[in-house]
């Protein structure tokens, strides 16, 4: 009876052990099979956070690439600045179609020179101060003033600068006009030291601060563009001589800033005072339907000192001392 008993609970508890082994097992397989899945979903959100992040990489990278090759062709295109290269990697001749402010150079001088040509009145004192001892707030401006083209517009074919004494912001004299033509060419701010002061003595003045050489009246020969001639009561700039020995000339004069030319000795008009027309008549037409006058007297030659600037002073890079005035009017205007 004993040994059945014992029996049976080892049958008992042989089988509750394989049951706990079988729950087990199972469950270690579910748990195997649970893993995987675990892994597969994590492995997922890990992928799709590698994919969000190698995205967003790629995003910066490119926003970054685009930026640098903005930065990059900023830097290219300051660089042929600089250089004056061009993209084929040639040199470019520099732009002096615009007057540049303290660009010494013959060419910049010339085209400052023209900016009140036709725009602007003769004014006894234009340019000069309230004192009447120098250079006026417009003559050491950089640039035009823009009332002196307003002023010129609202005058007519009667202007007589007698009537305009000292109206001095109205326009320019003819010292106020070269003094003002010199600051925009050596300086690059307003309000600094100017150069208005007596007509007759400012090509030797010039000469004297070691600007170019000196030339007394009766004794120039030639006359080349850029040149400052000085005579009694006058001042004005030669822009070069014609095949017949006139000088084409910007000044200041009655009735304004304009460009003239020398008659012949007995005083016809000459191939200076021609090509002063045609160019007063092409590029400043209402100007010259008012104030048709482009010549001036031969004295001009035989009375006028010459200041001819130095090279270290002025550059001339496109040998406009060499040009005929004919050959300047073109380099300026055409």
């Amino acid at each position: 009876m004993k040994k059945t008993i014992l029996l049976l609970a080892f049958g008992l508890l042989l089988t509750g052990c394989r049951k706990q082994q079988s729950v087990q097992t199972d469950a270690e397989t579910q748990m195997q099979t649970d893993v995987p899945e675990v892994e597969q979903e994590a492995a997922k959100m890990d992928t799709k956070e590698e994919e969000t992040a190698d995205t967003d990489v790629v995003d910066m990278a490119g926003q970054d690439t685009e930026t640098q090759g903005e930065e990059v062709q900023d830097i290219e295109v300051q660089s042929e600045s600089e250089t004056g290269l061009s993209d084929t990697g040639q040199e470019e001749e520099p732009d002096y179609t615009l007057p540049q402010a303290g660009l010494q150079s013959m060419e910049n001088l010339l085209y400052t020179a023209k900016q009140p040509v036709g725009t602007t009145m003769y004014i006894w004192g234009g340019g000069w101060n309230e004192e009447d001892t120098g250079a006026g707030i417009e003559a050491v401006s950089i640039g035009v003033s823009p009332a002196w083209a307003s002023y010129a517009a609202a005058q007519d074919a009667s202007y007589n600068y007698k009537n305009t004494r000292y109206q001095i912001h109205n326009g320019l004299d003819c010292s106020g006009y070269i003094g003002w033509l010199v600051y925009n060419v050596f300086h690059t701010k307003d309000q600094e030291m100017g150069y208005v002061q007596k007509a007759t003595t400012m090509a030797e003045n010039f000469a004297g601060y070691g600007w170019g050489s000196y030339t007394p009246a009766g004794s120039v020969t030639d006359w080349q563009a850029g040149d400052i001639m000085s005579m009694k009561g006058h001042v004005w700039m030669s822009l070069g001589m014609c095949e017949d020995g006139s000088v084409l000339l910007m000044h200041a004069s009655p009735p304004g800033v304009r460009i003239s030319g020398t008659r012949n000795t007995d005083g016809s008009d000459s191939q200076a005072v021609d090509l002063a027309r045609k160019y007063m008549s092409s590029y400043y037409p209402d100007w010259y339907n008012r104030y048709p006058e482009c010549g001036v007297d031969h004295n001009y030659l035989d009375t006028s000192a010459q200041m001819r600037w130095s090279d270290t002073v002025l550059s001339d890079e496109s040998g406009i001392r060499q040009m005929t005035a004919e050959e300047v009017c073109a380099f300026l205007f055409e």
